[in-house]
């Protein structure tokens, strides 16, 4: 179905489209709770939903693809409920394209 590259290139992307629609999401929210305008949440929050599923189901299927221990996971795991976490993640946690073919 899809290469090892192409599932953690995949991975890649659904991090850092995770991390903008928790901004918009957060943004969102101040909308709604500030300005009583819910359509923001009414719309970003399912679109964070699928994001935020993808994202940890595409991290339990990098993980004996990236060589990540079990903490490393973990760690994947937890900032994904940190705003920009996943941005860390996709930076600091996903090995190069030029490691990737070693």
């Amino acid at each position: 179905m899809f290469s090892d590259k192409g599932l953690i290139n995949t991975f890649r992307w659904i991090a850092i489209a995770e991390a903008a629609s928790f901004v918009l999401l957060l943004i969102a929210m101040i909308f709604k709770y500030g300005f009583d305008q819910e359509i923001g949440v009414q719309i970003l929050g399912p679109i964070h939903g699928m994001l935020f599923l993808a994202y940890v189901a595409l991290a339990f299927l990098v993980w004996p693809k990236v060589k990540w221990s079990f903490g490393q996971l973990v760690i994947a795991l937890l900032l994904s409920v940190v705003p920009l976490g996943t941005l860390y993640v996709e930076r600091k946690m996903i090995p190069s394209d030029a490691e990737l073919l070693v």
